[in-house]
């Protein structure tokens, strides 16, 4: 039987067409991938049209009633042809020529004006009003769309090369649905190659929830776990999943699977993993989670949806509040996207804690691993410094060695008087503990916070306070304790002196012409015990290990350290102190090595810097002089 002529018509593209197809070619793609990733993202938005009117009409009004809901691509390498066909919706021969013809939206003109801008600015603009079908003309030189609508209307064809025409014309025999051929440009090739669109389903639409067929072989084999109900879900799919998104072979430390609906629409499956690469030397790890709109991945390892410190997660965030971006790999930090931010690290922060007080010691083991992630924010992300604070760990001098405790339970802990909480830095707990810092916190008990690594006094820095308790450096200048472990100005030493007080104040003033050029002032200590000297910081905020840090960073760049000058306390009971107040009067140049020596000794239990060479010889002189 000869095949039945039809009546072909032509038709002129809409002025405002003709400028989008020449925008959207031309400026919003600067990838020809993502062309594929918007042709399955339209058939599936098609298939879901017709699921829901499955629901809501009666089988025997549905045309193709039986036809399983699927997406086959079809590629041909000789005729250079790509071909997407979905079993969805379809379209009449009037909505071919409405929805491929023209652009939908009133006041087309100012659309267009801010589709240009948004070309060169923020393509999240164009995202709701669906124009992704034109990427097809990125890669094709024709394309062909043959569609037959669910009523069971007669099938069309719409045909065009993207220039200023199409052409619609009778094709009987559709089945229900829309298929889409296209007939690739001479440096498109590669799109009819079945690796080169296998990879790119994989990348972007392996969670469309329908079968995408590829030559017969399904591609899209990984539910999208997300937006299953948490009940429905065992242990086993929840590792396997993590694996597949985490490309990884270990199992996930912590799993945290929620939704919400208000303020904003997000399925979101993250996970923590057993190891820091970053801690390994790997280098800083990029961000490990994805972004979906309704299964279509608009920003692979999203440097957006998360803050940057929270670059160690792997999973997936979903949004149906986002629109599908034409341009989805250049997604822009806009609001919306902020909005989903603050909600998920909330969230986020939210279960952590949570999880510190059911399970402190697995809680531990994550502090251990990605601990340095939450100081970082800390230091860069006021937002949420109250929820880090938190979460914060540290050993204390009433905590067991290797075992860290939050702030709370320091808090806890605090005499009913005390206002403050006391840290202080050090190499390791024993240096810290042999050193002059913590002498008057023993002897009065009170507890003191152990930093040990070099980021921690810039994260109790910025942190400020606690339960509204100030955080104070133990190596701060003028620090005295009251019976209740408050610090004050000018309290007075308890302790008799073994110097009186004009020697104290003679020797005092003698160190500081003696030191001149390497302190700035010298006085006397009122909370050392044993230690005959100590060195202090003028500045409240800035602690010795925050100067040699930023000193290390300047030498690191080729410039020298120069560290501002400290303050000397000396401790007018210690009996080389008392001696030195002697030497003083009667042998000042011997006086003077002796006092460089405690000056040094003192820098050196500060974790400061001194000169070794120097150091060294003058106390060759010192036992020299000793054995003589």
């Amino acid at each position: 039987m000869a095949k039945k002529q039809t009546q072909s018509t032509t038709h002129e593209f809409q002025a405002e067409t003709k400028k989008l197809l020449d925008i959207v070619i031309n400026s919003l793609y600067t990838e020809r991938d993502v062309f594929v990733r918007e042709l399955i993202s339209n058939a599936a938005d098609a298939l879901e049209k017709f699921r829901h009117q499955s629901l809501t009409h009666d089988q025997d009004k549905l045309f193709d009633a039986h036809v399983p809901l699927e997406i086959t691509i079809e590629l041909d390498e000789k005729k250079n042809l790509l071909t997407i066909t979905d079993t969805g919706i379809g379209m009449s021969r009037e909505e071919l020529v409405a929805d491929l013809g023209t652009i939908a939206h009133s006041g087309s003109g100012a659309f267009l004006a801010e589709l240009a801008e948004a070309a060169r600015n923020d393509v999240s603009l164009i995202g709701q009003f669906g124009v992704g079908f034109y990427s097809a003309f990125m890669a094709g030189s024709t394309v062909r769309v043959q569609s037959r609508s669910w009523d069971g209307g007669e099938g069309s064809e719409w045909v065009s090369d993207g220039t200023g025409s199409f052409s619609i014309s009778e094709s009987p025999g559709l089945h229900r649905g829309t298929k889409i051929i296209i007939e690739l440009k001479k440096e498109c090739e590669e799109y009819a190659k079945k690796w080169k669109i296998e990879s790119i389903i994989k990348q972007y639409s392996s969670f469309v929830p329908f079968p995408i067929k590829l030559d017969g072989e399904t591609i899209n084999t990984v539910q999208a776990l997300w937006a299953r109900n948490k009940a429905e879900i065992d242990e086993k799919e929840y590792s396997e999943f993590y694996k597949f998104i985490a490309n990884s072979v270990d199992e996930p430390l912590f799993r945290l699977h929620f939704s919400t609906d208000a303020p904003l629409a997000i399925n979101a499956l993250l996970f923590i993993p057993t190891e820091n690469f970053e801690i390994m030397g790997f280098g800083r790890v990029p961000p490990g989670v994805n972004l979906y709109c309704q299964r279509i991945l608009i920003d692979q390892h999203s440097e957006t949806i998360l803050p940057e410190w929270l670059r160690f997660l792997k999973g997936v965030v979903d949004s149906e509040d986002l629109p599908l971006n034409i341009s989805r790999q250049a997604l822009q930090d806009n609001a919306l996207v902020a909005k989903i931010r603050r909600v998920l690290t909330k969230r986020f922060l939210k279960f952590l804690a949570e999880e510190a007080k059911a399970d402190e010691e697995n809680y531990l083991r994550f502090w251990k691993t990605f601990g340095i992630f939450l100081k970082e924010g800390v230091t860069s992300d006021f937002s949420y410094r109250k929820e880090l604070g938190e979460l914060l760990r540290f050993e204390s001098s009433k905590s067991k060695e290797q075992t860290p405790i939050g702030l709370a339970e320091y808090v806890l802990r605090m005499s009913p008087g005390q206002k403050e909480i006391y840290y202080i830095n050090g190499p390791s707990r024993k240096a810290i503990e042999a050193g002059p810092y913590t002498e008057m916190f023993r002897k009065k008990d009170i507890e003191i916070i152990y930093t040990m690594e070099p980021i921690d006094d810039f994260v109790l820095s910025h942190l400020a306070e606690f339960d509204g308790k100030k955080l104070v450096s133990a190596d701060r200048a003028d620090l005295s304790l009251d019976e209740q472990g408050n610090t004050t100005e000018a309290a007075a030493d308890e302790k008799s002196t073994a110097l009186a007080a004009q020697e104290a104040e003679e020797l005092i003033n003698w160190l500081k012409e003696a030191l001149k050029e390497k302190v700035s002032d010298v006085s006397q200590s009122r909370r050392l015990v044993d230690a005959p000297a100590m060195i202090v910081n003028p500045d409240g905020y800035m602690t010795s290990s925050m100067e040699r840090i930023m000193a290390a960073g300047r030498m690191e760049k080729g410039t020298m350290p120069e560290m501002g000058k400290k303050n000397l306390e000396i401790n007018v009971s210690n009996k080389l102190i008392c001696r030195l107040a002697d030497l003083a009067k009667s042998d000042r140049e011997f006086a003077l090595e002796v006092a460089m020596q405690i000056y040094d000794n003192a820098m050196i239990q500060a974790g400061l810097v001194v000169d070794p060479l120097e150091m060294v010889e003058r106390n060759y002189r010192i036992l020299n002089k000793a054995v003589s």
